[in-house]
């Protein structure tokens, strides 16, 4: 997306193998290393999903509050199922392999990337995006930030920056710049625009108490 406009407990399924690195999108605390870090993966999905043949499955997930009920082919990504069957296109692909954080979305509130969760794994879930963000036309406080901020250039990694800015002031309302840097290290921007991320997120966590 190349505009902030566009934007738990895990259950009793199964939690999927964890990636090598990023550790950070597991939580957003400011103590994860930055050398080392990587988002957890969300389980299997509730007992719900349903097996419909030609291996395919029929979840059920929220999507920015919406309850949708869909049937998705067991080899397709989230990001998949959120830009070319939802058409929720805010949500990037960048590197496609858990490395630049461009996809990040929340699921059950925490910040995750799209390209390495399977989309039936969502089943049971609550998925937010980019788009799920501004409210009654309003942007949310860290979109505005953003703006304010001129904390996107290109734009393309900004959904994921937002996303993951979003969990963190959810767990740390009022972080600092080190605190920023060290919950966002996941997150890369190829135009190396990471000062005004930084003070646009530090900005934000001063707003409205740090409501996001």
């Amino acid at each position: 997306m190349s505009d902030p406009s566009n934007t738990s407990d895990q259950n009793s399924a199964t939690v999927a193998p964890e990636l090598t690195r990023r550790e950070f999108l597991q939580t957003t605390s400011a103590t994860v290393a930055a050398t080392a870090v990587v988002p957890a993966l969300v389980g299997t999905g509730s007992a719900s999903a349903q097996q419909t043949g030609n291996d395919s499955t029929a979840i059920e997930l929220a999507v920015n509050g919406v309850s949708r009920a869909v049937e998705v082919q067991d080899h397709w990504t989230l990001v998949e199922l959120l830009r070319d069957h939802l058409q929720l296109t805010g949500t990037k692909v960048g590197c496609n392999r858990s490395e630049c954080g461009a996809c990040t979305v929340l699921v059950d509130g925490e910040p995750v990337y799209a390209c390495s969760q399977l989309a039936v794994w969502m089943d049971g879930h609550s998925v937010t995006t980019i788009e799920g963000l501004a409210s009654n036309g309003q942007l949310s406080v860290v979109q505005q930030a953003f703006v304010d901020h001129n904390g996107a250039q290109c734009g393309f990694c900004t959904p994921g920056q937002i996303m993951t800015a979003t969990a963190l002031l959810s767990s740390n309302p009022s972080p600092d710049a080190e605190q920023v840097k060290s919950a966002m290290v996941g997150n890369i921007c190829r135009c190396s625009n990471y000062n005004a991320i930084v003070e646009a997120v530090v900005d934000a966590g001063r707003r409205n108490g740090g409501a996001a």
